[in-house]
């Protein structure tokens, strides 16, 4: 078994994310608090707890974006069941029928500082639909599959010295500047890199490809921000949409895919098309014994679905082949037929999460209380929008929260115990990505409150019960990470949650003057 990466401590992880301060907070699309936005100084592999700071501290699309909408409530297509028996037949031809959901180890990925050298690469098959070389590519930039492969190190990979072939895919991800590159059959020659194509993405806007164009994915949409990473797993929710794979696509293509590969070419409207959304039935019951990593990616395929990205033999999702991830974390997911999944509506380019009239949520000043109860004067806005607040389950809290009404933007707030709290308000209309604002209060020596009468939260419970307001992570089977450091309903949380409970606090406490 390869050799674990070594830990890397919680400060130093801080002072790697930790190099740029935020003036306000960066709160994800599952009210998750980013703390500061990431910079690297030398290239980092994706499985490393480096690479775990600073991806956790990424906002990896923009909160509009097609992979971090919601598509809980998202209505199921009239010809969902078509669809999904037309998957089902393509993949039984095969003996032993691959009806099922299978989780592969495929993609990784490399970070790289915005000042990385740039290299020349070739682009062989599909030149004209490539952005140009030259391209960042360290030299530890790792090829699909690595390190699961064999006995051949990182060098040979690169070289595939055994010709194993293969789709060979490459990400280098610049977080500084929000670039992403990635290639298709990637191989170092002679000292020279080359590649069937290239694509390059901003990973901080929607912008797509030209209409017509593919890349690594035969959708032309961009992989890494559909890989399921080790950090995210840890943390008990894959927080975006995956990229899945069929066996056969239609001639088509929808938002946000931008090219088709139907082989044999066919306009059946019961062939999924790229960029076509796949859901988890809110039916299935995600057993309680299934490991934290499966949980994570079911949660995920609940709420944000998958976007069908290429062709092939399985329907798979790609999860980084990480070598931190426990032997067979993924293999209950081998047993969900594929009948246990559903086609919904997608949403265009100015439709959903990018049409106008987003909600907005400002939770007020920081405060410093001696009494044991504070008025909130948080404000929201925009049309039919539900608030709510609650205790914000990944930082520490010393005790117990008490809303007189917490479906109120300005409410009292009442607490247990003297300390620090992070308070969390949102603001949702159930149709664009939820805004979230958070408090820092500060209750002093001495100070302590009943919490009968209200809504009362506690630093492990992580939402409101018996009231409007819903939790940071989400509606339904969703989790969130509380203080104690495990994932609600998921069993453990590790290092993941430990930088974001720490960087939670910091950046409250940057966030406004005293």
């Amino acid at each position: 078994m390869p050799a674990r990466p070594h830990p890397m401590s919680l400060l130093a992880a801080l002072c790697l994310v930790g190099s740029t301060v935020a003036a306000a907070e960066r709160i994800n699309q599952e009210g998750r608090i980013l703390g500061p936005a990431p910079s690297v100084s030398t290239p980092i592999l994706f499985n490393t707890a480096q690479a775990d700071a600073v991806a956790s501290a990424m906002q990896v699309m923009p909160l509009t974006s097609a992979w971090n909408e919601d598509i809980s409530q998202a209505p199921v297509l009239s010809n969902s069941n078509a669809m999904i028996a037309r998957i089902i037949t393509d993949l039984s031809t095969y003996t032993p029928a691959r009806t099922t959901l299978r989780a592969f180890y495929e993609m990784n990925f490399v970070l790289v500082p915005d000042g990385q050298p740039l290299v020349p690469i070739s682009f062989l098959v599909y030149p004209g639909d490539s952005d140009p070389s030259p391209y960042p590519i360290p030299a530890n930039m790792p090829i699909e599959g690595w390190p699961n492969t064999r006995s051949e190190t990182l060098s040979q990979w690169q070289q595939d010295v055994n010709n194993a072939g293969g789709d060979r895919h490459s990400c280098v991800v610049a977080p500084g500047s929000m670039q992403l590159w990635e290639t298709w059959q990637a191989k170092l020659v002679s000292g020279a890199w080359q590649a069937s194509n290239g694509a390059r993405f901003t990973i901080a806007a929607n912008t797509l490809r030209t209409p017509g164009y593919t890349s690594g994915d035969a959708a032309g949409l961009p992989m890494f921000p559909a890989l399921v990473r080790y950090d995210e797993c840890q943390r008990g929710m894959v927080e975006h949409a995956m990229r899945i794979v069929v066996k056969h696509s239609r001639a088509q293509y929808i938002y946000p895919a931008t090219h088709d590969a139907s082989t044999p070419s066919t306009t059946d409207p019961d062939v999924p098309a790229m960029g076509q959304r796949v859901r988890l039935k809110s039916s299935f019951a995600i057993p309680s014994g299934w490991t934290i990593q499966e949980k994570a990616v079911l949660r995920g395929l609940k709420k944000y679905g998958a976007l069908v990205a290429d062709n092939g033999g399985f329907f798979s999702i790609s999860v980084t082949p990480d070598d931190r991830y426990p032997s067979g974390c993924f293999n209950n997911l081998s047993t969900i037929g594929i009948g246990n999944f559903e086609i919904v509506q997608t949403t265009g380019a100015t439709q959903g999460p990018r049409s106008g009239g987003a909600p907005t949520a400002d939770a007020g000043a920081d405060q410093t209380t001696a009494s044991s109860s504070v008025l909130l004067t948080g404000v929201v806005s925009g049309s039919g929008v539900t608030a709510g607040w609650y205790l914000y389950p990944s930082a520490p809290a010393p005790g117990t929260v008490t809303f007189a009404n917490a479906a109120s933007a300005a409410t009292t707030a009442m607490f247990s115990a003297a300390g620090t709290y992070t308070l969390m308000l949102r603001a949702t209309d159930g149709i664009h990505a939820p805004a979230y604002d958070a408090v820092l209060v500060t209750v002093g020596p001495g100070s302590t409150t009943s919490t009968t009468g209200g809504t009362s939260t506690s630093g492990s419970s992580g939402s409101p019960t018996g009231s409007a307001s819903t939790s940071g992570s989400s509606s339904g089977s969703t989790a969130t990470v509380d203080s104690g450091g495990s994932g609600s309903g998921s069993g453990g949380c590790g290092f993941g949650a430990m930088v974001g409970s720490a960087l939670a606090l910091m950046v409250a406490r940057r966030r406004r003057a005293p």
